[in-house]
């Protein structure tokens, strides 16, 4: 029997997506963004200055922080402090590489902007609603910016947008919540530009294998939800533009 989505969704379907713009005072550019009952706060910080290793290139930096808060899951989870998890590591990697791509360094100058992404409740795909969120989070920082005269222009390639894959009891399901991830025999993350080209594509096989024409099917599924998500953040940020 196929795998009964608990919330009704049709396999190709995301959760509903929905993105808070402007959620915090103080930041350059802040979105909660909402993917099902997944909730992350992005949060995007402009300083001047660059890593010793791009002084006097002209060119700017993005780097990105991840955080799970103790009450975002059903247990409680320690704060990381002193030392990183392996985990979270490997997140703000992703993080910091694929909003990189959307970025014209040059353009931006000798500046460095921080993406912050902190989980406050989690139902599986926080990663993906980082990357999704914190590009919304980075156009608002670069709007204004641009709105004081600082930028002449955004220094914007495309946007970017990520979204889970899996395949629970043998069938390919779009946007993973945590009763299918947990469950799921192959679980990918996908990330894209606007144009639909992929900036990295994690997938691995939880148990057995998979073949290509599964893969084939994950990466459909993926360009579908990633054309909707792209088009979600676009409306978000007419509504304040």
């Amino acid at each position: 029997m196929p795998w009964q989505r608990s919330d009704g969704r049709q396999p190709d379907r995301l959760r509903p997506i929905r993105f808070e713009l402007d959620f915090t005072r103080f930041a350059a550019g802040s979105v909660l963004v909402r993917c099902g009952e997944t909730q992350v706060l992005c949060t995007a910080s402009i300083e001047s200055g660059v890593p010793k290793f791009l002084q006097n290139s002209g060119q700017g930096w993005l780097t990105a922080e991840y955080r799970m808060l103790p009450s975002a899951t059903l247990q409680r989870k320690s704060r990381e402090l002193l030392k990183l998890s392996g985990r979270t590591q490997e997140i703000q990697r992703l993080i910091g590489r694929s909003l990189r791509a959307c970025l014209d360094l040059k353009g931006l100058g000798e500046r460095t902007i921080t993406i912050d992404t902190d989980v406050l409740q989690a139902d599986a795909g926080t990663r993906t609603a980082s990357i999704t969120g914190g590009y919304v989070a980075l156009v608002r920082a670069l709007e204004k910016l641009q709105n004081r005269g600082e930028l002449t222009q955004l220094p914007l390639r495309y946007p970017v947008a990520a979204v889970s894959v899996g395949i629970v009891d043998g069938e390919v399901l779009l946007d993973l919540n945590y009763e299918e991830d947990v469950r799921a025999e192959v679980d990918c993350n996908v990330v894209m530009t606007g144009n639909l080209d992929i900036i990295e594509v994690q997938g691995t096989a939880e148990s057995g294998s998979f073949n290509r024409a599964q893969l084939n099917r994950i990466m459909d599924f993926a360009e579908k939800g990633i054309k909707e998500l792209l088009a979600a953040q676009q409306a978000a940020l007419a509504e304040t533009g």
